[in-house]
C-alpha cells in the first residue's frame, strides 16, 4: 500500500522544480530505485531544500571520525526520542545497510542502551540524547565522559551537529506528517 507523501502541505510537481533540484531528486531514484518522500516534501521550498541538503550532506557523507554506521545511529536515536515517523524508518534502512546488521536499528530505535553496540558507541549515543533532548544541561562532566571513549572535539561536534539537524528534520517530518516510503521498510532486513 503507496502512503501519501504528506498531508499537510502541498508536494510540488517533479517536472515543475527548479532544474538542479529535479536534477538531484532524479540522482537519488536512480541510486535507490524510488525517490525518499523527503525530497519532494522539502521542494514545496526549492531555496530550503538546497539549504536542507548541503548541510545533510556536509554532516552525513564526508570523512568523519564517526563511521556512517554511526552517524545513522544517532539519527535514528535521536528520532526515536523525538518520535519521527519517517526519519527511524528512513534512516533505520541506511543504518541495515551501513552497519550490515539487519537488527540494529530497531535494536537502537526502542532502547539503544540494550543494543548490540560497543560501550563507545553507546557514549556516543548518550550525548547524542543530551543534545537532542536537553542541550541546555550540557557540561564539562558531559565532554569528559564522552571524549574519555576516545572521542576528539571534531567528533564531539559532529554528534552534536547531527543530533541538532535531525532535531529539525524531525520536527519538519512530524509538522508535515512525512510519510516513510514502503520501500524503506525491508531495506538491509534479508542479505541479497
Amino acid at each position: 500500500m503507496t502512503q501519501p507523501i504528506a498531508k499537510r502541505f502541498p508536494t510540488p510537481a517533479l517536472d515543475k522544480l527548479p532544474e538542479d533540484i529535479r536534477t538531484r531528486i532524479m540522482g537519488v531514484q536512480e541510486k535507490s530505485g524510488f525517490v525518499p518522500n523527503v525530497f519532494l516534501s522539502l521542494a514545496y521550498r526549492p531555496d530550503e531544500f538546497r539549504a536542507f541538503f548541503a548541510y545533510h550532506d556536509a554532516l552525513m557523507e564526508k570523512d568523519s571520525g564517526l563511521t556512517k554506521a554511526e552517524r545513522e545511529m544517532i539519527v535514528v536515536a535521536t528520532s526515536a526520542a523525538n518520535q519521527c515517523h519517517y526519519c527511524v524508518i528512513a534512516h533505520g534502512a541506511i543504518l541495515r545497510i551501513r552497519a550490515k546488521n539487519p537488527t540494529i536499528a530497531d535494536q537502537i530505535a526502542v532502547n539503544y542502551h540494550k543494543a548490540d553496540i560497543t560501550p563507545k558507541q553507546r557514549a556516543m549515543l548518550d550525548f547524542a540524547m543530551k543534545v537532542s533532548r536537553s542541550a541546555e544541561t550540557i557540561g564539562e562532566q558531559d565532554f569528559a565522559e564522552v571524549s574519555g571513549h576516545g572521542f576528539s572535539d571534531d567528533d564531539i561536534w559532529d554528534i552534536t551537529a547531527i543530533s541538532a539537524f535531525f532535531a529539525l528534520s524531525n520536527r519538519m517530518a512530524n509538522v508535515t506528517n512525512m510519510k516513510p516510503n514502503d520501500e524503506f521498510y525491508m531495506m538491509g532486513r534479508l542479505p541479497k
